[in-house]
């Protein structure tokens, strides 16, 4: 007589609140300074005054929280998945294309040609915009296409990579080859897509002018809220349902499935959302930087974003957000003051962050804070 097998139960972790009274006190001063703080230091402090806030700290901030969505994004598929992609840089680029195409058209006729068509494609003798430029001009079109691009593209390559159980490693080494053939497509001139160059010399949007204060602030608030929200809901996700399965996945995905879960879909999901992330990242970032073109889907720019949640500390959402500030502000002040340095000094802190600290700044501050707990 044979016994009946019964099958475990599944083991996920516990829920936790959305934020401690300590988050949502930190939560509510970021909302301040973003829509408050940092709008009267530009605004309304005088140029020469000690605290003013100057048009390059607003653009140079602007671009690092744009970073700091793509280090939210990486930790939810690397820090609560256990996924490592090092080709993220792709949808960040793909939604900042389609966010440069809008720009690009709302240039019109003021461009050095006077052409209805982008400068780059009277240079090169075309006559008329290629298919995929067709909804260019609508900025709701463009809305869509932001989510859409960078969202399609990463649930047909997940479905398949997933679907093929390919992960470690390999999984990541794929990423990378396919963020590298998509720079040298992005780099032929055939593709309508400007090139090595890309896309530059942005003057408008929604009909107003780009190169304004009061452009680059509202540019600057809407980035910053779109940071504290991705940071809100991606709190809610991992400690729904959804993420502590994430999480079971992660620590032990063939238990999972010998549970009665099918992690594909799971997977599939939470890539698919971390790639939105990153394009929407994308398009907020090309009108306050000015330029998009190949690089920003380099291998490099890709394996950077990877060191930002390293850094920070994976599996908190916060870190990411930290190791983007700290990395892409030490890159700023670097790169004037000891341009040579740059690299060696990436290199060396991702090297002290791999053997000293590998849960990363976050990880750190837990440690002391327990420390001195335990000796009080």
């Amino acid at each position: 007589m044979t016994t009946p097998t019964m099958s475990l139960p599944v083991i996920l972790p516990q829920a936790g609140p959305l934020l401690t009274r300590t988050g949502w006190s930190g939560a509510l001063v970021a909302l301040l300074v973003v829509c408050a703080v940092a709008p009267a230091l530009n605004l309304l402090v005088p140029a020469d005054s000690v605290f003013h806030l100057s048009d390059y700290m607003v653009g140079l901030l602007g671009k690092i929280m744009c970073y700091a969505i793509c280090a939210l994004a990486m930790d939810l598929i690397w820090g609560y998945t256990g996924i490592l992609s090092l080709g993220h840089g792709l949808f960040f680029a793909l939604g900042g294309y389609v966010m440069g195409m809008y720009l690009m058209r709302q240039i019109g006729t003021d461009g050095n040609y006077k052409s209805d068509l982008p400068d780059f494609m009277v240079f090169l003798d075309w006559k008329e915009l290629p298919w995929h430029w067709a909804l260019s001009d609508s900025f709701i079109a463009t809305l869509l296409l932001i989510v859409l691009v960078p969202g399609i593209v990463a649930f047909v390559f997940g479905y398949f990579a997933f679907r093929s159980r390919i992960k470690g490693v390999y999984f990541s080494i794929i990423t990378q080859a396919l963020t590298f053939a998509a720079l040298l497509l992005f780099f032929r001139n055939e593709t309508g897509m400007g090139g090595n160059n890309g896309f530059t010399d942005f003057k408008r949007i929604l009909g107003m002018p780009l190169a304004t204060q009061e452009m680059r602030m509202t540019l600057f608030v809407i980035t910053g809220l779109v940071l504290l929200g991705f940071f809100l809901w991606a709190r809610w996700l991992v400690n729904s349902k959804f993420g502590r399965v994430l999480q079971a996945v992660r620590d032990a995905e063939s238990r999972v499935m010998f549970c009665g879960y099918n992690p594909l879909p799971y997977k599939l999901t939470i890539w698919t959302i971390s790639a939105v992330m990153c394009g929407i990242a994308g398009a907020l970032y090309v009108p306050q930087v000015g330029i998009i073109n190949p690089g920003e889907m380099s291998t490099a720019a890709s394996i950077e974003i990877a060191v930002w949640a390293a850094v920070g500390g994976r599996a908190t959402l916060v870190g990411p957000i930290i190791g983007a500030f700290i990395v892409n502000g030490a890159k700023s002040w670097l790169t004037v003051s000891f341009p040579e340095y740059w690299l060696y000094f990436l290199g060396a802190l991702f090297i002290a962050v791999t053997l000293w600290m590998p849960q990363g700044v976050v990880g750190l501050v837990k440690k002391l804070r327990m420390g001195k707990g335990a000796k009080a």
